[in-house]
């Protein structure tokens, strides 16, 4: 009961994604399960932070990493929140808990030549999935789309008279994006494969397979780790990854950090910031080339 009215509560009033707030009932389910096997307790109210311990030291034992940990617990914390917040608990279990350490891991662009060689392997390519993959690439490099974004797209979200594409990102937040003309040029061709589909399932849908279903994200993230893993010997290859270099390579090109955090659609500039320590390292280059007191 109190679990669906917090379900209920993420999609209504915080605006949050299917996608998350499944990962928010598979959190709380889990939790939930294994209170009640450990310690005989069907009453999420009456929880104390003992249990939750337990709770979390069988996590480690499963060997799952601190950040998923962190993640599962941040679904918890969330919840007795919003226990404390409609007065159904008078003191949050989790008030004082501490996350887990997590290392810093730096997320590697694609660099510009491995993007080009993967956009160059398309030319000579047709067909209706090939064109469809590669207005997909292109967009993703072109406007730092997330995954879900992409997905979502209407086709008339696409402007290609005005050059700008209608993003609707997280918690339902809008934002204009411009488009570049090798985007809007395949846009265009795909468009055309696009009204040759049959049995369209989801009309309004821009990007499709060829039997007219919506994309998954699975789909989305296998196109893109396919056509990268031809080209790039990095270890992540995935849609975020292009994000990640599309905002690293305008920061490298000069662009301000407040234009990159509008077109990311983020909340915060600390957020896009993550996104400096790559150019901080294309900095260093320069400055060891120009400086007159590091010449030899």
């Amino acid at each position: 009961m109190q679990v669906t009215a917090f379900l209920n509560y993420l999609s209504l009033e915080k605006k949050y994604s299917s996608h998350t707030i499944m990962a928010y009932k598979n959190d709380l389910n889990s939790f939930l399960d294994f209170i009640e096997e450990e310690f005989d307790c069907q009453n999420s109210k009456k929880v104390n932070y003992s249990m939750i311990r337990s709770w979390i030291i069988s996590l480690v034992d499963k060997k799952l990493n601190n950040k998923s940990i962190n993640r599962k617990i941040a679904s918890l914390k969330s919840y007795y929140k919003f226990l404390l917040k409609t007065n159904q608990i008078t003191e949050n279990p989790l008030a004082k808990h501490k996350s887990l350490k997590v290392g810093k891991t730096l997320q590697v662009p694609f660099s510009e030549k491995e993007i080009a060689a993967v956009i160059t392997n398309f030319e000579n390519l047709e067909g209706f999935e090939n064109i469809r993959n590669k207005a997909i690439v292109e967009l993703f490099y072109a406007t730092g789309l997330r995954k879900s974004e992409l997905i979502n797209l209407k086709v008339t979200d696409v402007d290609l008279q005005k050059e700008v594409v209608r993003v609707l990102g997280k918690r339902n937040k809008e934002r204009i994006v411009p488009l570049i003309n090798s985007s809007i040029t395949t846009l265009k061709k795909y468009l055309l494969e696009r009204v040759e589909i049959g049995n369209l399932q989801s009309e309004n849908i821009l990007f499709l397979t060829k039997n007219g279903v919506k994309l998954s994200q699975t789909l989305v993230y296998r196109i893109i780790n396919n056509y990268f893993s031809n080209i790039s010997t990095k270890e992540k290859k995935s849609p975020h990854i292009l994000r990640h270099s599309f905002a690293t390579h305008l920061l490298n090109e000069g662009a301000d950090l407040n234009s990159i955090k509008e077109l990311l659609g983020h909340s915060s500039l600390a957020s896009t910031q993550v996104y400096t320590n790559n150019s901080i390292a294309e900095l260093k280059k320069v400055y060891a080339k120009t400086h007159p007191r590091n010449k030899k």
